[in-house]
């Protein structure tokens, strides 16, 4: 057997104090690409391993979903014995994580500082709600931030109510904003030999990824509001309905509108001052939607995707998950791994030389526990 070279993060070892979803799925990224990460939970384990249905063979998904490729020992940071161990981890740690609520590591000597006084070289990743500051005590829950930050004013029907997004997005972009940190500080240790601390909060991380709107804002004085599938700045740019049900159709630029007239057999209507432009086509959408909808409603949805899609027009079918999942598959992604028996799905990330690894199933409460506190003690 050909044996697959080292993940481009082998050799790092992670201490991973997280729980829930930012953090775990951060390590659990850094897990794939080759960095060896100790999960440490409480005795009672992470909290998404209660959260369920759906469950694969009593275990949680949503655990299972964040978590291989990594070994788990439970630590009760009221014992002093397991004190020790946890900071003996930390010590030896290229980059410790953590979400406990600010400052709630320090009396374990658990905190930045106290763990930089024995590591000089740590990387210590922090992830909270809302910072450090006056927000420090509010908790950091996903649904919370959605709601503070301004994305359900942005989600759903104009007259309906605010919605939140199908998933805890901005857990997941916290996550992601975390490795950001974290890689370039490793990056910086090459040069300095010392660590630092890296701090990420949800409500930050959720003004910076409403990007066009966040900026709408700040730097043109306009809150958006909520527009059901509708852009605030391009059109078409949402779902239209066919003879058979509704298909996104997007113009993101003149060439693209263009055509999309051909293919629809309206070769005169990018000609039409009105729809010149895509600020003309955005400016008088109300007129142009229902001669796109009139054309679009001889035929199917399946039709217009494929003949679309061939003209160079961007355009999708709205699927359930299965349906997301059957295309990867269809267009050669292999978006499902198996992790010791466990199906996951692939870290999105490619690389030429050094392949994401899919080496351990995600672990049982302690699972590694004994062999942990053995090599802490060696």
């Amino acid at each position: 057997m050909v044996q697959q070279p080292a993940g481009p993060l082998a050799g790092l070892l992670v201490a991973d104090f997280s729980r829930i979803l930012a953090g775990p799925y951060a390590t659990m990224l850094l897990a794939d690409l080759g960095a060896q990460v100790i999960k440490v939970e409480s005795p009672g384990g992470d909290d998404t391993r209660t959260w369920m249905p759906p469950v694969r063979d009593g275990v949680s998904t949503y655990y299972l979903g964040i978590n291989r490729n990594k070994r788990s020992i439970a630590l009760d940071l009221k014992d002093p014995d397991d004190v020790a161990a946890a900071r003996e981890l930390a010590r030896r740690a290229d980059v410790m994580i953590e979400n406990f609520r600010p400052g709630g590591l320090a009396r374990f000597g658990l905190d930045y500082d106290a763990v930089a006084a024995g590591n000089e070289q740590i990387v210590y990743a922090s992830i909270s709600g809302f910072g450090t500051g006056a927000g420090a005590n509010f908790p950091g829950y996903d649904l919370m931030v959605q709601a503070i930050s301004g994305l359900m004013s942005l989600t759903g029907d104009p007259d309906g109510s605010p919605y939140r997004a199908g998933i805890s997005v901005f857990d997941v972009m916290a996550g992601m904003h975390a490795n950001i940190g974290i890689l370039a500080a490793l990056h910086r240790r090459q040069e300095t030999g010392r660590g630092q601390h890296v701090e990420v909060n949800l409500l930050s991380s959720a003004l910076s990824g409403l990007v066009n709107h966040s900026s709408g804002y700040v730097a043109g004085g306009t809150v958006p509001y909520r527009m059901g599938n509708a852009h605030p700045s391009l059109f078409p740019y949402e779902p239209l309905p066919t003879a058979d049900g509704e298909l996104i159709v997007i113009a993101g630029n003149d060439g693209q509108f263009r055509k999309l007239c051909q293919v629809l057999g309206l070769p005169e209507l990018p000609d039409d001052p009105r729809f010149l432009r895509n600020q003309d086509r955005t400016a008088n959408r109300a007129e142009l939607r229902p001669i796109l909808v009139e054309r679009l409603s001889k035929r199917g949805k399946d039709e217009w995707f494929r003949d679309l899609l061939a003209a160079g027009v961007p355009c999708a079918p709205i699927n359930t998950i299965d349906g997301g999942v059957a295309l990867a598959e269809e267009l050669g992604l292999d978006p499902v791994v198996t992790t010791g028996g466990i199906p996951g799905v692939r870290n999105p990330i490619t690389f030429s030389d050094t392949p994401a690894r899919y080496e351990l199933p995600p672990p049982g409460l302690d699972e590694h526990g004994e062999e942990i506190r053995a090599w802490l003690r060696s």
